[in-house]
């Protein structure tokens, strides 16, 4: 198998003199090849790549369209058998890429795939993007094995599994070439955060299958795009969410799960007021207006593929998590 393991860059040479080095270093395999997918930076990177790496192939967009078009304008000019797409924080390991070679070999079944994901900082840690797979509960609210909310596992090795799961972390992202063409890509009008899930619940409706590979690990630094205090961050989060419902659950059960998730989203915008954070409450309250007004364009995209639920890992994660106080993945029902 060809595979092109892809950075999608804007802005970021610091991150590049950093992480570059060891990626190129562990990830030198003769059928593996590295890119640089510039979103118009205006700094130098570009120019630093192509002076000190000259190996790096590099693809130049011509706009900053955010990670679901810069991956999609980009993605046109590589040829590979998998795309590897992998953000310009993340520090990879030594023979990183041979369980997830090995079980696109061995499992060929399986369609996108992450590997664990700990944290930079904290290298004991899981990593908030993706940790150690990701699901989600029946109102569209992510979680991850590893991962809930904002409470983070210690790895104790306790996830070194290899298995299925229903949407892998963008952070670090593998995904067969002729899957994301039949899926057009991640949509455009996320700009940026959950395209991923997105395109994960759609891979699902076509029968494809996810896998975490636990024998695989990377370290993310996280929030060098958007800090997680980022009011931007919650608006697309909240935001893209709701466009997730609308284009993939059933139509029969699709405006109660929302006439629900969006008073479960105000409960959240009551909790940042007390919080003292609120510019992330005035994110919300954006976030669902954009929603409104985009509702019509996103139920058009649902198409006449059949949607499914039976994807859920749980009925609320809010209420596992706030109401009964549950932490880690072990313990939610």
């Amino acid at each position: 198998m060809k595979i092109a393991i892809v950075i999608l860059n804007w802005n970021g040479q610091q991150l590049l003199e950093k992480f570059l080095p060891t990626l190129l270093n562990f990830s030198n395999q003769k059928h593996v090849e590295i890119y640089v997918a510039d979103n118009a930076s205006t700094d130098t990177s570009i120019s630093y790549v192509k002076k000190t790496f000259p190996t790096v192939k590099i693809v130049e967009n011509k706009k900053n369209g955010g990670y679901a078009k810069g991956y999609n304008d980009a993605l046109k000019y590589i040829e590979a058998d998998i795309y590897g797409l992998i953000n310009s924080d993340i520090e990879v390991t030594e023979g990183w890429l041979n369980p997830i070679i090995s079980t696109f070999n061995t499992a060929p079944e399986t369609s996108i795939l992450q590997p664990k994901i700990l944290d930079y900082k904290n290298k004991a840690l899981f990593e908030y993007a993706g940790a150690a797979g990701g699901f989600i509960d029946k109102f569209g609210y992510p979680f991850c094995r590893g991962r809930i909310f904002s409470e983070l596992e210690k790895d104790n090795s306790q996830f070194n599994d290899t298995c299925e799961i229903f949407w892998a972390s963008g952070a670090c992202f593998f995904i067969k070439s002729n899957v994301f063409k039949e899926l057009n890509g991640f949509d455009e009008d996320y700009f940026a955060h959950q395209e991923e899930i997105d395109l994960c619940w759609r891979a699902k409706n076509l029968n494809y299958n996810i896998k975490y590979v636990g024998a695989s690990t990377v370290y993310h630094v996280g929030g060098a795009t958007l800090k997680e205090e980022s009011p931007r961050k919650s608006f697309l989060n909240f935001r893209n969410s709701l466009f997730t419902l609308v284009k993939n659950v059933p139509k029969k059960q699709l405006f109660g799960i929302l006439f629900m998730r969006l008073i479960l989203d105000g409960i959240a915008g009551v909790k940042f007021l007390i919080e003292l954070r609120p510019m992330h409450t005035i994110a919300i309250i954006k976030a669902h207006f954009s929603f409104y007004i985009q509702f019509s364009k996103m139920f058009r995209k649902r198409g006449t593929l059949e949607k499914r639920t039976d994807y859920f890992r749980t009925k609320s994660i809010v209420w596992q998590h706030f109401i009964l106080g549950k932490k880690k993945y072990s313990t939610i029902d």
